[in-house]
């Protein structure tokens, strides 16, 4: 059974900033969609990370320090409740679509760690953007979630919510399976081939790079990157 013929959740973090090791969750989103794409699930949340949301970040989302702290919810029960819908997904076997999923997957490994919540299973995970790497390697342009839903004619009005995000995301897949039908095969096989695919993608990147900046490392582990220091389990 390929992916799209079952049902496939989709899953968006907004986060105090671009580093996920360090970032703290703001708002998250996980939508569960039938194969026909219609809604049968919608989960969202709105934390107060416990720190200040830097105003860069909140350009970005929309959320401020003081919304947060006036209408969010306290951050170890927001990581709790996403966590456990995650992985009750993950269980029974519904793949998750996240947009560089490796992002969104190690700020939810870091707040586990910082919660002392168990870590996810994170399996199947299907990524559009490694995808999508991979399928149209020489594509020119940026690769954004906006500029790739523009590609594709998906309709993304509320970019940088978490709702809008994710959905957008499992749509963006979805019409990309139509142009490249070789992806459309169970959830299990695509999420191994992403594995090696972002490893790939990752070592090409860093070659590159490494023509002026002989230091350029590129990390490629997906869908979650390691810990800084693995030997500890810190983040």
């Amino acid at each position: 059974m390929t992916w799209s013929s079952n049902s496939r959740a989709a899953f968006d973090l907004e986060t105090t900033g671009r580093n996920s090791r360090s970032a703290r969750i703001v708002t998250a989103s996980i939508v569960v969609l039938a194969s026909d794409g219609a809604v049968e699930e919608e989960h969202e949340w709105l934390a107060d990370p416990g720190v200040e949301i830097p105003a860069e970040a909140a350009e970005v989302h929309g959320v401020t320090t003081e919304r947060a702290r006036a209408e969010g919810r306290p951050a170890a029960e927001v990581v709790r409740e996403v966590a456990a819908v995650l992985q009750r997904l993950f269980d029974a076997g519904v793949p998750v679509v996240a947009f560089n999923a490796a992002y969104d997957f190690t700020v939810m490994a870091a707040e586990c760690a910082r919660h002392g919540l168990p870590q996810l299973s994170r399996f199947p995970v299907l990524d559009p953007y490694v995808i999508n790497k991979q399928v149209e390697r020489y594509r020119k342009g940026k690769r954004t979630l906006g500029a790739l839903c523009e590609q594709y004619g998906v309709i993304l009005d509320e970019a940088h919510t978490s709702a809008a995000d994710a959905l957008a995301a499992a749509q963006l897949l979805d019409a990309m399976a139509v142009r490249f039908p070789e992806i459309n095969k169970p959830a299990a096989a695509l999420h191994r081939s992403q594995v090696d695919w972002s490893l790939e993608q990752a070592a090409d990147f860093q070659a590159y790079l490494r023509r002026t900046k002989p230091a350029a490392v590129v990390e490629g582990e997906w869908p979650v990157l390691a810990p800084v220091d693995a030997s500890r389990g810190g983040f």
